[in-house]
């Protein structure tokens, strides 16, 4: 494993965020350690980046932080491309994103801002980690959750990953006795349905509040909505070169001169 190793650390729902202090502390057990962080929850982002307003960038001062710790106006993804270009001005060896206040499974990590953190340092060739937990609630408990963490960083950082793969990773809403283990997953073909609550302001104008209902009809054992759901930590190798194989054989079979 790399001596020391640099890690830059973000998420999506802030720099106030418990799972990011919950994060940043078993970081620093392993490594130096860089925060760069919303200044605001940015959940649902995506991978969106800021380019038609100012990107804004301060520092946290703390004496009680053994770390530096910056805060921008911007998305996940800007804070990445911030942190690599500006503050570290070197590639880091490991980013880590999150811990994600709710579950980035299945289809949710195309809209994840945490996923898109870590897809971006992908981008930027340092291998690097999504994490999330089942719990929406701010004051979650992040600390039966921080050993596996480290195992699973641990890993990454001594086997390293393929290229264009970043890991995903998302723990059920269990207590730690109950947290059956680690499996490896393929992400579940899940999707929403979509549906808005109208509503009109005192002006009479509408507005709309987007809500859904998740469906999940895939049945196979080895996705990570079956790991959740049977209270094991699941870990899924997201690649982000979205070219598809099986469309490259299907297309190639067009004849487009006729």
């Amino acid at each position: 494993m790399i001596k020391n190793p640099l890690i830059l650390v973000t998420n999506d729902d802030g720099i106030d965020a418990p799972g990011l202090k919950a994060l940043t502390e078993v970081m620093n057990e392993i490594g130096e350690v860089v925060v760069v962080a919303p200044d605001r929850p940015q959940s649902g982002m995506g991978h969106a980046i800021t380019i038609n307003s100012p990107l804004y960038l301060r520092e946290i001062k703390n004496n009680n932080f053994t770390y530096k710790t910056y805060t921008t106006s911007g998305t996940p993804a800007d804070c990445i491309k911030i942190g690599v270009n500006e503050i570290l001005k070197v590639k880091p060896d490991l980013c880590v994103s999150g811990i994600n206040h709710g579950a980035n499974s299945s289809v949710n990590v195309v809209y994840s801002g945490t996923m898109s953190a870590a897809i971006e340092a992908g981008i930027h060739g340092i291998p690097s980690i999504g994490f999330s937990l089942l719990d929406h609630k701010w004051n979650a408990d992040f600390s039966h959750i921080k050993e596996y963490i480290k195992i699973i960083t641990l890993k990454t950082l001594n086997n390293g990953l393929p290229k264009k793969v970043v890991l995903n990773v998302n723990f059920p809403n269990v207590i730690k006795k109950e947290i059956k283990g680690i499996k490896i997953c393929r992400q579940a073909n899940t999707y929403w349905i979509e549906k808005f609550d109208k509503r009109k302001n005192p002006l009479g104008k509408n507005y709309y509040w987007l809500t859904g209902e998740f469906i999940n009809n895939d049945k196979r054992i080895d996705t990570d909505e079956w790991a959740l759901s049977n209270n094991y930590i699941s870990i899924v190798p997201t690649q982000f070169d979205l070219t598809s194989e099986i469309g490259l054989t299907k297309l190639n079979n067009w004849d487009f001169e006729k």
